[in-house]
């Protein structure tokens, strides 16, 4: 056993979860590469440590921490490299330099007891001094918290992020009732809160658990894409979840309700309870659309005339139901477009552009996401924008769950006349309100989608229910164009949405059925195509097309399949650097999917000389990309996602992102591949059904590929039942018209 003791010259690496740490200590000018353990640990911070000098197979001699007590700085050399060492924000080497060279040995001491005195040293405001003393002292109290935190068996990630929310307040609230961290602090659930009860003693029918184990098991139905819960099905839910008899489910929801977390409401005799938050959210988005929807007086005579006029002089021509859908877009303040593939909606809401071009308004066009919006660019010619980025995300706040920091909302609204937002399936319940507080009324609204897709993978039915409600004017196209008509998916993805079987030939040019059962070939058959077949086929790279699965799980599903396709696709190369967590390897070059929206982080455009020529924030839940750089030294991973953004990932954020060589069905919507392939074994009755198929298929643009049984793909086809969800802005947008 050896002493040693020095300063933390460079962290080399830090897991976030465990704390274990790679790092270089600086000890009487000698540098000492140790690994251990550590809850806490910042660059320039002085060690003791006690441990083992081992030789490591690759990277030599280190240390072996066994036991360690962070000291505190005595020497002046030692004070300077801990204030430079970027662990206080704001103090960089030069202000550090000058700080201990006017303070010299007492410099600690001055800035904990006379924070103030810092202000003689030249650059640092009163203002700035009292920020480095309140972080010095912030960083010695954090270290203490995250200590006192491991002996409730929490992990460092999420020891970091409740110190950070509570403070010096986290011992109180750990001890009197650490249910109401699941309720304030993002990745802590009712689980990880119940295992710190159960350590501090709280009994396990205690009021404040059974209240918090009801409003958990409630919000569950939100990642289920809900509001609501029916009373009976939530106290199933949180008897279940808390292993305890609920005597008097109402007592504790009565408490709720006056906590304002709940809404109750009685719709048909049974009583529905609410997250306020989403309840509130579906009574503004109905208030907000009927105040939108007002009728402008416009002369259908002259309207009929202008698009005879239109046509004559452009490469339009619009069937009856396009012709009507333009006049309802001028007519209304708020109107509806639906129809599958193939029949017309590019042209019509390129129809309606150029009318309200020539008529002199200005026009918005935005999407869900990227992809979609590229290619919204692509059919119409004209600047198109996802929903984020028209509403000037701006990454102050944060939480799904909150009012994220959007630059445009009701004190600073979209300048535009006409709003026309495509692919209206995807977009969710929380996205749809806030573009709503974006827009006044004067603005026409027109919302464009297929009806037949999934819903959105947030909470929410927002397209479904606002036809369902039948309160504004939609029009539903149905036709095929004639050039539609020429393409097997386009064909059958009607056949599809219509319940129709047909007899399965191969003699398509886009649409082809490989008959295998065997889950290995299936794989086999997969990779063939995607690595040899499809990319001439389709004028495409093997990375540009696409597995799209049902499942998550399962011996076909994404969590399986990954891994299998990563080491085929991109396999291990000493010209590759690689990062492993958790059970997961990113390597340089692998295809990724962003699995959350984050508000906060920042991306940019460069030129090929690496001259930033736009910047931004926000990376959203679906977006995908491929890992350009892994910088173990500086802990950071380089993501380029569409249209060139580049996003640097810091190391303890990578659970925002997981492998996308196969994606679920659900995260293709609003995107299109050149290919796609659908593995097809049997699955749950629940899930395989009609739209899951149906937005599969048109998610292709040259080709579909199912490889897999049958009997399975006709048992979807065969299966209309769609997973209800239980939302009610239907019922609100006919309560604001009665």
């Amino acid at each position: 056993m050896v002493e040693v003791t020095g300063y933390v010259e460079h962290i080399v690496y830090r897991n976030e979860e465990n704390g274990y740490t790679v790092f270089r200590l600086n000890s009487e000018d000698e540098s000492v590469t140790c690994t251990g353990t550590f809850p806490y640990m910042n660059e320039g911070e002085m060690m003791e440590l006690e441990g083992d000098f081992i030789v490591h197979s690759v990277y030599g001699e280190q240390l072996q921490v066994i036991k360690y007590e962070v000291k505190e700085a005595q020497d002046m050399v030692s004070m300077e490299r801990y204030l430079g060492s970027g662990a206080i924000k704001g103090v960089g080497v030069a202000l550090a330099d000058r700080i201990v060279r006017k303070f010299k040995g007492d410099t600690f001491r001055i800035i904990e007891e006379e924070p103030e005195r810092l202000a003689e040293v030249k650059g640092v405001s009163e203002r700035k001094a009292r920020e480095i003393a309140e972080q010095m002292m912030e960083k010695k109290e954090m270290r203490q918290g995250m200590m006192y935190m491991q002996q409730y068996g929490i992990s460092l990630k999420l020891a970091a992020k409740i110190y950070e929310h509570y403070g010096k307040d986290v011992y109180r609230v750990l001890e009197e009732n650490p249910y109401q961290v699941a309720d304030h602090v993002s990745g802590v659930g009712f689980k990880t809160a119940d295992e710190i009860a159960m350590k501090v003693g709280i009994h396990t029918n205690s009021d404040f658990r059974i209240r918090s184990g009801i409003f958990y098991a409630l919000l569950q139905c939100v990642s289920e894409g809900g509001v609501y819960l029916e009373k009976d099905i939530l106290l199933k839910r949180s008897g279940e979840l808390l292993g305890v008899s609920i005597e008097d489910i109402e007592i504790y929801l009565s408490d709720l309700s006056m906590e304002k977390k709940v809404v109750l409401k009685e719709q048909n005799g049974i009583l529905r309870v609410y997250p306020a938050h989403y309840y509130y959210m579906e009574l503004q988005v109905a208030r907000m659309l009927v105040d939108l929807h007002v009728e402008y007086k416009v002369s259908e005579e002259e309207l009929e005339v202008q698009l005879e006029k239109m046509q004559k002089n452009t490469e339009f021509t619009l069937d009856e139901r396009q012709s009507k859908a333009v006049m309802y877009a001028v007519k209304n303040g708020v109107f509806i477009l639906t129809g599958g593939p193939g029949t017309g909606k590019t042209t019509t809401i390129n129809a309606m552009i150029h009318y309200f071009q020539e008529a002199g308004l200005e026009l918005r066009l935005a999407a869900p996401t990227g992809r979609a919006a590229k290619r919204m660019k692509e059919a119409t010619g004209c600047e198109a924008q996802t929903i984020h980025r028209m509403l000037e995300v701006s990454g102050h706040l944060g939480g799904e769950e909150q009012r994220n920091g959007f630059g445009r909302n009701e004190d600073n609204p979209l300048e535009a006349d006409v709003i026309i937002v495509d692919e209206m399936s995807m977009v969710d319940l929380a996205l749809f309100h806030a573009l709503l507080k974006a827009i006044v009324p004067g603005t026409r609204l027109i919302l464009v989608g297929d009806g037949n897709q999934l819903p959105s993978v947030g909470a929410g039915n927002v397209l479904n229910d606002i036809i369902v409600a039948e309160k504004f004017p939609i029009v539903t196209l149905t036709k095929i164009f004639r050039q539609a008509r020429e393409s097997d998916i386009v064909v059958n993805a009607h056949r599809i949405q219509r319940g129709e079987n047909w007899e399965l030939t191969n003699d398509s040019r886009d649409f082809f059925f490989l008959k295998r059962t065997d889950v290995n070939v299936i794989i086999r058959v997969m990779l063939t195509l995607i690595q040899e077949k499809l990319p001439k086929y389709v004028e495409a790279t093997p990375y540009d097309i696409q597995i799209l699965t049902p499942m998550r799980k399962g011996l076909l599903g994404v969590e399986r399949l990954n891994p299998i396709l990563q080491e085929h696709l991109n396999p291990p190369n000493k010209q590759k650097r690689e990062y492993e967590v958790a059970d997961r390897i990113f390597r340089e070059g692998d295809k990724v999917m962003q699995i959350k929206n984050n508000y906060q982080l920042e991306w940019e455009v460069t030129t090929k000389y690496g001259m930033a020529i736009d910047k931004g924030v926000g990376i959203f839940n679906g977006d995908m990309g491929i890992i350009k750089e892994i910088d173990t030294y500086s802990q950071i991973l380089v993501l380029e996602f569409d249209e060139g953004r580049k996003v640097k990932y810091p190391f303890q954020s990578l659970d925002e992102i997981e492998h996308a060589y196969a994606i679920t069905i659900h995260k293709a919507q609003g995107s299109e591949y050149p290919a796609i392939l659908i593995p097809l074994l049997a699955g749950p009755k629940r899930l395989y059904n009609r739209n899951l198929l149906y937005t599969a298929i048109t998610r292709a643009r040259k080709c579909v590929a199912i490889i897999g049984e049958e009997a399975t793909m006709w048992d979807m086809v065969n299966n209309s039942d769609e997973q209800k969800r239980n939302t009610s802005l239907e019922e609100r947008i006919q309560e604001m018209q009665t």
